[in-house]
């Protein structure tokens, strides 16, 4: 199981090896990558200068700032932002995709444009979001994307929305997300030194309905990677793009 791919498409090809099957939590594209600014769509198109300094207000939790920054550069290349980021995107998702073994179960994250994956998803390779599947002989129920924050990614839904899709999931024995449940340990980020956006509703199925594991990534330098809450173990599978390992659910 992986999440938090952005960009390791080297690491992917080799996820699945030994495995029935592989579980993607989402955010396979990389935008900017905060621990190396020479990498990413942004650095690509403006240098890791900017990147520096856009890291550095993001940080800070300057977004004004980091947002007409990112306006000022996005002018200065005088082409359409949507455009060059749907070119840079579409690179991406085709190494991605197919570096994924087959069978792969996977949903979307924040950073994420669902739009596209029909068109690089193989056969061998299901997408699902507000959605239940039969793996092994166990449930599992998929939930993508996140909730709406000052970075504006382009995967943000409302809570209502986000809500109705874990609704719509019920009981099943693996909850897998790609944001974490509203728990303050396990939404903070230690190296951006912020909280990350995590889920009420989330939270909220899981202490009714108890499924066995509650698994998603999101967060990536959690200040806790697992813990329990009440009958179900709640893990964050790991940030895929620093160790390029994945994390293995065994029955």
């Amino acid at each position: 199981m992986v999440s938090d791919v952005h960009g390791n498409a080297r690491d992917l090809a080799r996820s699945g090896e030994g495995a029935d099957a592989l579980i993607c939590l989402g955010d396979l594209v990389l935008f900017l990558d905060y621990a190396d600014h020479t990498r990413g769509i942004f650095p690509e198109l403006f240098g890791e200068e900017n990147a520096d300094r856009l890291v550095e207000l993001r940080t800070a939790r300057r977004f004004e700032e980091a947002r007409a920054l990112g306006a000022r550069l996005w002018e200065s290349v005088g082409g359409d932002r949507a455009t060059l980021i749907e070119k840079a995107v579409r690179k991406q998702y085709a190494e991605m995709f197919a570096a994924f073994p087959t069978p792969t179960y996977a949903t979307y994250g924040n950073v994420d444009m669902p739009a596209l994956w029909p068109e690089y998803a193989a056969p061998g390779t299901t997408v699902l979001d507000g959605q239940r599947v039969e793996i092994g002989g166990r449930t599992f129920g998929f939930v993508g994307g996140g909730l709406r924050t000052p970075m504006r990614t382009p995967y943000e839904i409302s809570d209502e929305e986000y809500a109705a899709k874990i609704e719509a999931v019920g009981e099943v024995d693996v909850l897998c997300t790609h944001i974490p449940p509203e728990v303050p340990e396990l939404v903070y980020d230690t190296v951006a030194r912020r909280f990350e956006r995590g889920s009420r509703a989330l939270l909220d199925a899981i202490r009714r309905t108890r499924p066995r594991y509650s698994l998603f990534g999101h967060v990536h330098q959690p200040l806790v990677r697992r813990m329990r809450i009440g009958a179900t173990e709640c893990v964050n599978v790991g940030h895929f793009a620093g160790t390029g390992k994945p994390w293995v659910l065994e029955w």
